[in-house]
């Protein structure tokens, strides 16, 4: 369990750090250091499935039309997920970024009661309110909707329900999904190139480096977590997961200089608070599962 706990624990501190990465490419176009992510995840990725299981992953995968049509809607949505990320981090919206992390498990949630049908109980429903309450204030404060925050945990929500029902392992189906993505990436970064806005190898060498281990970067931290996923309890991965948006809001504040006012406060506490309530109510019935089956 602790090499789990570890690996996993190393995956949401990776994410967490993403911000300080994408901050070092600021001078780079956010679709362009998107469409290097997704070009070196490709090689990366598929290169490491080849080398170790040959061609019979993509076959696995080829032999299901309806995963690879699941793979596809994923990919989709990843890429916009990442593409808003890399802008609002270099746009100085880190801290929204944040909100949208602490937002995405009870969006999940939302997803698992429309989606899937599963039932709420009172604790989980005050849980979705308080954090809707949060959000409507921050959009009251602000006048405008925290749509960066909202987009980043409605994309990664609706990515990590097709993810659950997709019936893939981690590492191909990120394979397919940056595959997917692959050509429309590698044209557009050719066609940067003959319009001379392209970046990579035009800017310092080191930079240019950075751009190609994004997608190493990328994959690294799946592959952590789908290591300690299977070794550690569900429970703990749901506690890990808060790891990553806390690193991203101090390193908005502290690092970066972001403004986080009292409105800000007001906002993530109702959040916080909500998290807390469905931690808590999560927490009871696990304790009082054994004792309804003992009896």
């Amino acid at each position: 369990m602790n090499n789990g706990l570890w690996a996993a624990a190393g995956a949401y501190f990776i994410w967490g750090l993403f911000p300080l990465y994408w901050r070092l490419l600021a001078q780079v176009p956010s679709t362009q250091i998107m469409a290097h992510r997704i070009v070196w995840c490709a090689l990366f990725v598929s290169g490491y499935l080849t080398l170790s299981q040959g061609a019979r992953w993509w076959r696995t995968v080829a032999a299901q039309p309806r995963l690879l049509a699941m793979l596809t809607c994923s990919a989709v949505l990843v890429g916009i997920n990442w593409w808003l990320y890399i802008w609002a981090v270099n746009s100085g919206h880190i801290v929204e970024t944040s909100l949208g992390y602490f937002i995405n498990p009870l969006v999940s949630v939302l997803l698992g009661v429309a989606v899937l049908r599963e039932r709420l109980t009172p604790g989980q429903w005050l849980a979705v309110a308080v954090a809707a309450a949060g959000v409507a204030y921050l959009t009251w404060s602000f006048g405008a909707l925290p749509w960066i925050a909202l987009v980043l945990a409605a994309s990664f929500g609706t990515y990590g329900l097709i993810r659950k029902l997709a019936v893939v392992a981690a590492v191909p189906g990120l394979a397919v999904e940056s595959g997917v993505l692959f050509l429309p990436a590698l044209g557009y970064l050719l066609w940067a190139e003959h319009a001379g806005s392209g970046s990579f190898g035009h800017i310092e060498v080191g930079r240019s480096l950075l751009l190609m281990l994004g997608g190493l970067v990328t994959a690294l931290p799946l592959v952590l977590f789908a290591y300690g996923a299977r070794r550690i309890p569900l429970s703990l991965i749901g506690f890990l997961q808060y790891l990553a948006p806390t690193l991203q809001l101090l390193i908005g504040v502290y690092v970066f200089g972001e403004a986080f006012t009292h409105t800000h406060l007001v906002g993530f506490g109702c959040i916080w608070a909500a998290l807390a309530i469905y931690a808590l109510d999560s927490l009871l019935r696990a304790r009082l599962r054994p004792a309804t089956a003992a009896s």
